[in-house]
């Protein structure tokens, strides 16, 4: 071949470092970095708003150049300071979890492998496994469970809920979809956003989603939940779901497990539970009997990244039939063709199970935080957070300028402090924006309220007494104003 007729060899570009050498101190100066906010994490302000120099940084046009290494990992490093807050121990807003320094080392192996964990034959699918089978014995559910570690709860409901509504219509809408249907499902008044999105999601309509009225414990009344079932059932729907809570958003109450599970089967209907946070107090021993009947669930969707600490994000659909759950997802296009060996091989692939082929690596740092800890310890420290909001409850019930407005059934306090609503909003406010404690309110029998929640491996008691001095101080000075 005459150098005339030889194809042209064009140069070739790549993403890696041009110096592996000063990437791997860059590298080991993140390291460096995150792991000293961790151990620093009882120090300081709980939460430190964004400053405005650097949101106008993060409103500036990219060039077609990039910033450069250097400058990108400048501009990462100043971020570090400026999170949500919940690895500090007096992070008491929402349902957050506080993540753990070991985590860090399972997402950097799960970023350098980079797997695709859709399908195939590699090893993330075996390390997914195991964790859906170690949480399968956590609840007592049969060995022809099967299940998908996703983002959280919000994904693994609407998983649940898609095989519940596929499975009493014997699969059918997943071609011929939902027109005609009157299907109809329940859940407490106190029941996650979630359910109701996932009914809109689905083609079902909010309007489907029966919310049952609740008793002086904030859980489900179940002789409301028989009436609903009747009215629907003698109006011409078709029930087909009910959706229990174990931890309540508000005040972290429990539903009647078995109650409603008698219900369930009396009705063939699917019992689904909403355990984003509560459902892991299985594990711990002062609480696992609150969640009897738990066992009795179609499935289960929870969060291994608030009360088992994962970094974030990590959840589970756990489904007590694997047949029901693959039907409602599986397909099998050409170009996801399956085989007995190679690459191609280890069917069931996750996608059978969910609506996503493109996957991370999720699994491992559960899997990391499992294997490193084991069930015992983190259910002693779900015990230990429960046991904390016992002893907040008894600050809060002996001061005589704070009130408490429900029960403590777990790990969550809601209070007021003498005054109207504003005042106890303008409390939350300041202990936020002074970096003290970040509490969040809610209402509470329509009454807007102080809302402590303890999902924390860090948070110790005197955190607590600090909080309720803090609370009093504050709403003493703005009393006076």
């Amino acid at each position: 071949m005459s150098e005339d007729t030889k194809p042209r060899i064009k140069q070739t570009e790549t993403l890696d470092p041009k110096d592996w050498a000063a990437f791997h101190a860059d590298a080991h100066r993140m390291l460096d970095l995150a792991l000293e906010k961790m151990m620093t994490a009882r120090e300081g302000r709980v939460w430190t708003p964004f400053p405005d120099p650097l949101k106008s940084r993060h409103s500036k046009d990219l060039s077609g150049a990039g910033f450069g290494p250097e400058k990108t990992q400048s501009q990462i490093e100043a971020l570090l300071p400026y999170g949500v807050g919940n690895t500090h121990p007096r992070f008491f807003g929402w349902v957050h979890g506080s993540g753990t320094p070991s985590n860090l080392i399972a997402d950097i192996a799960a970023s350098a492998m980079n797997a695709n964990c859709g399908g195939r034959d590699h090893a993330a699918i075996y390390v997914e496994r195991q964790v859906v089978a170690w949480c399968r014995d956590m609840f007592d559910f049969p060995e022809t469970s099967s299940g998908l570690v996703v983002s959280g709860t919000s994904m693994a409901t609407l998983i649940a809920v898609k095989a519940a509504r596929d499975k009493v219509q014997a699969f059918s809408a997943r071609q011929t979809g939902m027109s005609g249907t009157k299907l109809v499902g329940y859940t407490s008044s106190e029941a996650h956003s979630c359910i109701a999105r996932t009914f809109d999601i689905l083609g079902l309509g909010t309007d489907a989603l029966r919310k049952v009225a609740v008793n002086d414990a904030f859980q489900m009344d179940t002789d409301a939940l028989q009436t609903a079932i009747q009215a629907d059932m003698d109006a011409g729907f078709q029930p087909f779901l009910i959706a229990a809570t174990v931890g309540t958003v508000n005040v972290g109450s429990i539903d009647p497990l078995l109650e409603i599970s008698k219900i369930a089967t009396k009705h063939d209907l699917w019992m689904h539970i909403d355990g984003a946070f509560g459902a892991c107090a299985i594990l711990a021993d002062g609480q696992k009997a609150k969640l009897d009947g738990i066992e009795a669930a179609d499935s289960i969707a929870f969060d291994f990244h608030k009360w088992l600490h994962v970094n974030y994000d990590a959840g589970l659909a756990l489904m007590r039939s694997e047949e029901t759950h693959r039907r409602a997802f599986a397909a099998n296009p050409d170009y996801l063709k399956r085989a007995d060996e190679g690459l191609a091989a280890g069917d069931p692939w996750p996608v059978d199970y969910g609506p996503e082929l493109s996957r991370s690596f999720r699994a491992l740092k559960v899997w990391a935080q499992l294997a490193e800890h084991g069930p015992d310890k983190l259910g002693r420290l779900i015990d230990q957070n429960c046991d904390q909001a016992q002893y907040l409850a008894e600050l809060v019930d002996a001061h005589p300028k704070l009130k408490r407005v429900a029960p403590v059934d777990l790990n969550i306090c809601c209070f007021v402090y003498n005054g109207d609503e504003a005042l106890n909003e303008k409390i939350v406010i300041r202990l936020q924006t002074d970096g003290i404690a970040a509490p969040s309110t809610t209402r509470i029998n329509g009454q807007l309220a102080i809302r402590v929640n303890i999902t924390n491996h860090r948070t110790q008691y005197s955190d607590l007494d600090l909080l309720v001095a803090e609370i009093i101080r504050i709403g003493d000075e703005l009393s006076v104003v």
